[in-house]
């Protein structure tokens, strides 16, 4: 089998349909493409998702978790836990409002942050639990604010994988404290750039506004003021009118994902039980109510391989299909060693960071590419599995 023979799979693709081609030209012909009345509109209709929660739009998902922390009032000196798997931007933002990110190792199974071990790392100058829904899984949400209610703190769930998803029924979002998702490329509701966080209340959406646009607040026609340090991180119109498209979309695009993330563990299984070897590759946790199947992620059985990830993913590509890495631990990385910080005191995520893989999953996917990715996946570590 040789790619020549088929249609590259990448790990993910955006779907664009007429409507929403023909929603940006109304968009660019009316003149208006910055921040303006679609915003607006797409704003009242997140809210209107998140049952009536104040949202407000951002230039990206970055600038959603980074504004979540002014918002929170975290700064100098405090302390905010969080997990080492996530993109490296979960931690950034940690760094760039001078607080300091305290890495908490993750659960082998879900593979988001161990709520068990967050007691454990709580100091006098922890001030808020940023967990990662990674693949859009959430955690525990009764556990970890549980945890915050106790230890009084705040959290700013990093949801940008997990628009959709869902704890016991409710939306992620419609509930709990400050939450941010992105809305980047290759998420389930995509804006090509771009985020949103649902706030609390009134004054905490007004101070959004503030830190997303230069601190400005105007009164009347000419009235200007700033009062506090902001940035440039608001949402396009062009960006906006995408997403109203999208929210539209997405209940069509969720079943879809539901149904070839399921198609995924049955062809998997199925060719692991043809070659009768016992590969001890890591599937995600089987859950069809809560994810909203962002991504499908396989943990390698390295340690039965003689080759590494690299050549797992060169080998899937020779035969046409595209992969992900979602993530190295982010204490691998110069910057957070420079820091101070280690790999090895997270062991888990050290391990699942060189091992997991991201395979192709979006709503465009044909049925028998799940087969084939399978297959080729499977017959590749067969081929490389030490005698």
């Amino acid at each position: 089998m040789s790619s020549a023979n088929f249609e590259f799979i990448p790990f993910t693709r955006p779907n664009f349909n007429q409507e929403t081609i023909d929603a940006v030209a109304e968009v660019l012909r009316s003149g208006w493409v910055t921040s303006g009345p679609k915003l607006a509109e797409f704003e009242s209709a997140l809210s209107q998702y998140f049952g009536g929660r104040p949202v407000r739009c951002f230039a990206n998902g970055t600038a959603t978790m980074k504004i979540a922390l002014q918002v929170a009032g975290i700064g100098e000196g405090d302390e905010v836990i969080t997990t080492p798997i996530s993109w490296v931007a979960t931690s950034n933002v940690i760094l760039s409002v001078g607080a300091k990110p305290v890495f908490v190792d993750i659960d082998p199974v879900t593979r988001n942050i161990d709520l068990n071990k967050v007691a454990s790392a709580i100091t006098s100058k922890t001030k808020a639990i940023m967990p990662v829904y990674l693949a859009g899984l959430p955690v525990d949400m009764d556990k970890l604010y549980s945890l915050a209610k106790q230890h009084q703190l705040r959290v700013i769930e990093d949801a940008a994988q997990a628009f959709g998803s869902q704890w016991q029924g409710k939306k992620i979002g419609s509930f709990g404290d400050l939450v941010s998702f992105s809305f980047q490329a290759n998420k389930n509701l995509t804006t090509i750039e771009g985020g949103c966080l649902v706030l609390n209340n009134a004054d905490e959406a007004k101070l959004a506004e503030k830190f997303r646009l230069q601190g400005l607040t105007r009164q009347g026609m000419d009235g200007m003021d700033v009062d506090v340090l902001g940035g440039k991180d608001n949402l396009t119109d062009v960006n906006a009118v995408i997403g109203l498209q999208q929210l539209k979309q997405l209940p069509t695009y969720q079943t879809r994902r539901t149904a070839l993330a399921r198609q995924y563990f049955d062809a998997i299984r199925n060719e692991l039980t043809s070659t009768g070897l016992d590969l001890r590759l890591e599937l995600p946790v089987e859950n069809f109510t809560g994810s909203n199947w962002h991504m499908f992620q396989v943990v390698l059985p390295l340690e039965q391989l003689d080759c590494d990830r690299a050549q797992i993913m060169t080998e899937l590509k020779e035969l046409g299909i595209g992969t992900g890495v979602h993530y190295p631990a982010i204490t691998g990385f110069t910057l957070y060693k420079n820091l101070g910080y280690q790999t090895s005191s997270t062991p888990v995520a050290e391990r699942i960071g060189k091992s997991i893989l991201t395979l192709p999953l979006f709503p465009g996917m044909k049925d028998p590419d799940i087969a084939r990715i399978a297959s080729a996946l499977i017959g590749i570590l067969q081929k490389h599995c030490k005698k």
